[in-house]
């Protein structure tokens, strides 16, 4: 290894196209069709072959293209109007601006693994990074403050070729971030920023780039620079790759090292996002500036909890970070001293007792004031999942909230569905994607108009499938007669449905071909002809599911799915675009109930392709019978295998009687029910699952909070965060005198509907005043040895006993049905951000 230093050396701009070179660096450039035509015009080959990368572009071009291109009138009128709109964008008013302005100036620190912006910035795998490249974009369509904090990943994660024998092959090609959207991040002095990580026994320094994403901006380390080793200088190598001990070092290089990122920017972050487990690390950062700042450790904990948001995406618990003790006292012990621990005080901030290790999920949902799963039923699972974390009190009360997934609707959409939405919804729906009202109007597209443009968009998909099976034939060698019969792949009047997501096994790619005689059926009907587009990876070290992929790919090519069932390599944003916006139907078929939520049928549904999935992640929220299809039942099985078969039986069955005759069931050439369910599935689902929505959400709900939580907490020397400790402190020193003694009820055989239950509770606390707890009436119907569809009522101090003991009276009106009720004392204090911040709860024994 020697040193060398790069630069870069562009053609010159004509000065009438001159900021090209900017719309090249902010990624605002991806979500706006008129921008990407630019960079298309100058020479559309090369936009394909350097795969939509404008900075690339714009260095390999000639100067007579460029030259060309400011010469012709058209070009510049467009360049004008795009210039003018991008300006226009980063100057006006905003959502968050109207409704927020005292906190305009309070940054959201938004930490990442992962973001998938764009194809031409790979430094993603698949659903968890799109989604916080969405998020990005959102934040800045509405004006939150946000910034992005993760890593640059020189070989990112890894580009998938398919052999002649149909395995996947991974490979790393070397990324060069000096020709791609990003660039340097410089201090006041115009220097690179540079921060330095402890491992055991060296530093590693990191090099910040940065990403603008219209308003926003993302921030990226990079362990790949010459004042490194050449096995640290591989640390930010791969997305997901190398083993546990990469992985253990990347996390601390995240989450520790994008805290001091964020120092060394002279940013202050008034709100902390921790999406997904890998940052929790910050945590652990921010707690030491504290403490070495003079704050008692337990205060420290109070003043990072009340700022932290953390969001987890998995729902299965192999799926949740975690090291054995050994592991991170080799890589964290010098965090012990600075923070006042010993090594089992450091352990129990992340400790989980079931599975005896530290554990990354838990961490975050320690040291965040809010926590929440991505769809409603994953914040369902997550509640169960982490149950064994708050015993005294019920599942569906465990602090653990949800805000389901969306999507970054213009990213997603197909310019001819975006020019179809102008001239019926108005040019301005883009900027109110959230507000249902605007989707009414998607009733006054006329099927003809509809079903002729999605047409078209599918005869793209397929050509667009067509070259990429043709290049990776060619690479693979295969014969000139095998090539040319691409050309008869896909029909594009069949109805074609889409499958492109990660190659994990829960994901059950192969369910349609589990009864292969009667997919053949399927697929030999000449009248009604289907197939089926496959796209997706599997992880390098996930052997069972790049065995799916073989099975795929050894069925494509026996009769009669030959041309009709399709695996196509490399799936990225890309090539996501054009299934989702080209396809028929959309296929989910995870085993339920393990899909967190899913994004990828909500972008199909903006491009009118109509769902067909299983009842898990975000299509319970979605589905109304008019919008799409389900397929099986919302309940576990006792076993995989039974699961699968109903599961198969039932999408062959809807299929064969539902499917496949509403598309092709035709009046006056065209499919009226199928449209009707393509125009449903667009006005029902795109307003609610946009990435607008959500980031409104997260604001409302978390970000305002923390951000307000935050400041209050560390205000005074900290002294509300300091009060809290030690009221939770005292209230866990004592909570064992707390004692429901007895319960009276004026329970009536004939006590009508409306009518007052009227309760007396003799409770006894203790050291504890009553300001300090609440005793409650908890109603709701009965469940399986427990209450659900729970209500609380407070009661009220009517008297006290004696020290420490009191009568508490209160009531509840009874609604019509069976109800359970009964009486608990819980903490409570005006500062806990949630009801069970402090997992703590007695109940009534009998009464």
């Amino acid at each position: 290894m020697y040193y060398f230093r790069t630069i870069t050396v562009s053609p010159t701009l004509p000065d009438r196209i001159g900021r090209l070179k900017e719309l090249s660096c902010n990624l605002w450039f991806s979500w706006n069709p008129e921008a990407i035509e630019l960079f298309q015009r100058i020479n559309k080959d090369k936009w394909k072959e350097l795969n939509h990368n404008p900075v690339k572009l714009l260095l390999e071009v000639n100067s007579q293209e460029l030259e060309g291109v400011a010469s012709d009138p058209e070009y510049t009128a467009l360049y004008d109007k795009v210039i003018a709109e991008m300006d226009q964008y980063m100057k006006a008013d905003t959502w968050f601006n109207n409704k927020y302005p005292n906190l305009s100036n309070r940054v959201v620190a938004y930490f990442s693994a992962e973001f998938g912006l764009h194809e031409s910035l790979p430094i993603y795998s698949g659903g968890l990074g799109v989604l916080a490249g969405d998020h990005c974009k959102a934040a800045s369509d509405i004006g939150v403050p946000l910034v992005g904090i993760g890593l640059l990943y020189k070989q990112g994660y890894f580009t998938q070729h398919i052999n002649r024998a149909g395995w996947q092959e991974a490979h790393y090609p070397f990324q060069n971030y000096n020709e791609m959207p990003v660039k340097p991040s410089l201090n006041a002095e115009g220097k690179e920023i540079i921060v330095g990580v402890d491992l055991p026994g060296k530093t590693v320094y990191l090099k910040v780039w940065e990403v603008q994403v219209g308003r926003i901006k993302l921030y990226l380390m990079d362990a790949d620079i010459t004042l490194n080793k050449t096995n640290d200088r591989q640390l930010t190598a791969q997305l997901y790759g190398g083993d546990r001990d990469t992985r253990i070092s990347q996390e601390i290089i995240l989450g520790i090292g994008g805290v001091k990122a964020l120092r060394q920017l002279g940013i202050n972050p008034a709100a902390w996002h921790i999406n997904e487990g890998h940052a929790a690390f910050l945590c652990i950062e921010r707690l030491k500036e504290l403490v070495q700042s003079g704050v008692p450790l337990a205060t420290a904990k109070e003043a990072v909890r009340a700022s932290t948001v953390f969001t987890t995406h998995t729902p299965v618990p192999a799926g949740h970070d975690v090291f054995d003790t050994d592991k991170v006292n080799y890589y964290l012990n010098s965090y012990y001293e600075p923070l006042g621990l010993d090594r089992e005080g450091f352990m129990n901030l992340g400790w989980d007792p079931k599975r005896q290790s530290f554990n990354m999920t838990i961490l975050a949902m320690n040291l965040a004031a809010y926590c929440n799963g991505v769809s409603k039923l994953h914040g369902e699972v997550t509640r169960k999942m982490f149950h064994y974390l708050y015993q005294s009190i019920p599942v569906e009360e465990v602090p653990v909230f949800s805000v389901t997934n969306g999507i970054h609707t213009t990213t997603w959409l197909a310019k001819e569905i975006r020019d179809l939405f102008d001239s019926y919804l108005g040019h301005h729906w883009s900027a109110d994607v959230s507000n249902k009202n605007t989707w009414e109007s998607i009733d006054k597209i006329p099927d003809e108009k509809i079903w002729s443009t999605h047409l078209d968009l599918k005869k793209k998909a397929i050509n667009f499938v067509r070259g990429i099976l043709r290049n990776q034939k060619n690479r693979n060698q295969e014969s000139a007669e095998e090539i040319r019969a691409i050309e008869e792949y896909l029909n594009p009047e069949a109805f074609t449905i889409g499958f492109a997501r990660r190659f994990a096994t829960y994901k059950r790619a192969t369910l349609l071909m589990r009864d292969r005689e009667r997919l053949a059926r399927l697929f030999s009907d000449p009248e009604r002809p289907i197939q089926i587009i496959f796209a997706g990876k599997a992880h390098p070290a996930d052997r069972s599911g790049q065995e799916l992929i073989k099975q795929i790919f050894d069925l494509s090519r026996e009769e009669p799915f030959k041309g009709k069932i399709i695996f196509i390599e490399n799936y990225d944003m890309n090539v996501a675009r054009h299934l989702v916006q080209g396809v028929d139907m959309w296929l989910n078929t995870p085993r339920w109930p393990m899909e967190a939520s899913g994004t990828s049928g909500m972008k199909a549904a903006a491009n009118g392709v109509i769902n067909c999935s299983v009842l898990d992640g975000w299509w319970p929220e979605a589905y109304n019978r008019q919008n799409g299809f389900s397929i099986g039942e919302e309940t576990g099985y006792r076993t995989e295998e039974e699961q699968d078969r109903d599961d198969a039986y039932h999408l062959y069955s809807i299929l064969e009687n539902q499917i496949i005759p509403a598309y092709y069931n035709k009046s006056d050439g065209y499919p009226r029910e199928w449209i009707g369910i393509m125009k449903n599935c667009i006005k029902t689902i795109t307003p609610q699952f946009s990435t607008e929505r959500m980031v409104k959400e997260y604001t409302d709900r978390f970000y305002s909070q923390v951000a307000n939580r935050g400041e209050q907490f560390s205000v005074n020397n900290f002294q509300v965060a300091s009060q809290l400790q030690d009221y939770k402190r005292f209230i866990k020193d004592n909570w064992h005198y707390v004692t429901v003694k007895s319960v009276d009820a004026n329970i009536d055989k004939n006590i009508k509907v409306g009518e007052t239950l009227d309760l007396a509770a003799s409770v006894y606390l203790g050291p504890i005043p009553p300001k300090d707890v609440v005793v409650e009436v908890v109603h709701g119907c009965e469940g399986d040895h427990a209450l659900t569809e729970i209500k609380t009522i407070p009661l009220d101090v009517h008297e006290k006993f004696s020290e420490g003991a009191y009568n508490y009276r209160g009531g509840f009106k009874l609604d019509q049905g069976t109800c359970g009720f009964t009486v608990r004392v819980r903490p409570e204090n005006p500062y806990l951000a949630t009801r069970f911040e402090l997992p703590l709860a007695s109940w009534a024994n009998n009464f």
